[in-house]
């Protein structure tokens, strides 16, 4: 049975991920490929309650008490959910994964990027995933889609400067591992999306 693949997607509040992460899924399904769809954080019943305390607007939290939750949660989706599928041979497709701690934490709330790479480390090893989609849209952009869809999180009630900030470290990722990292103008028309995720994905996975 062959290895599946681990594809991530990234960006700021209100660049598409969600619509992109079933597009991708269905694009996967057929092309035969059984696919896993997941999210951090979340994606395990012990994630999903971590998940509520870190959206919870009601809550305030040290940014280092956020990071570990954080890393608490992708642990047990590691072990529960994407270290089985991938020996399954599924190919696992999750919206967000550890550069959006990079981003969101270490950008956003400023957290020491050294502590960031000793968790990274202790939690992953050297595990990373085999493609990450980053999409990118502006600040201003992403707040104006996040606003029409749903109310603000803990996450989105957060002022412009985090955002900017955040964006930021994700196109410093972009920077530093260009192999992995693509970068998705996400501002673009739908299908236009649509059509730059699936030019990448044939490129790299399904061209002999």
């Amino acid at each position: 049975m062959s290895q599946g693949k681990f594809i991530t997607l990234e960006g700021i509040d209100g660049a598409g991920k969600s619509t992109q992460l079933a597009w991708i899924a269905d694009f996967l399904q057929r092309r035969g490929v059984n696919v896993v769809v997941t999210r951090e954080p979340g994606g395990t019943q012990l994630g999903e309650k971590m998940r509520a305390l870190l959206l919870d607007t009601r809550l305030t939290m040290h940014p280092e008490t956020e990071v570990l939750l954080m890393f608490a949660a992708r642990r047990e989706h590691l072990d529960k959910v994407i270290f089985p599928a991938l020996a399954r041979g599924d190919w696992v497709v999750s919206d967000r994964f550890t550069d959006a701690s990079f981003a969101y934490q270490g950008g956003g709330r400023q957290v020491n990027s050294t502590k960031l790479e000793n968790l990274e480390q202790w939690v992953q090893g050297v595990f990373q995933p085999d493609l990450t989609l980053y999409f990118d849209v502006s600040v201003a952009l992403g707040q104006q889609r996040t606003a029409s869809i749903k109310p603000a999180d803990r996450f989105e009630q957060e002022q412009t400067e985090f955002f900017q900030r955040t964006r930021a470290a994700y196109l410093t990722r972009v920077e530093k591992y260009p192999e992995r990292i693509h970068l998705i103008d996400a501002s673009r028309p739908l299908q236009k999306v649509h059509e730059a995720v699936r030019d990448t994905l044939e490129i790299l996975f399904f061209q002999k």
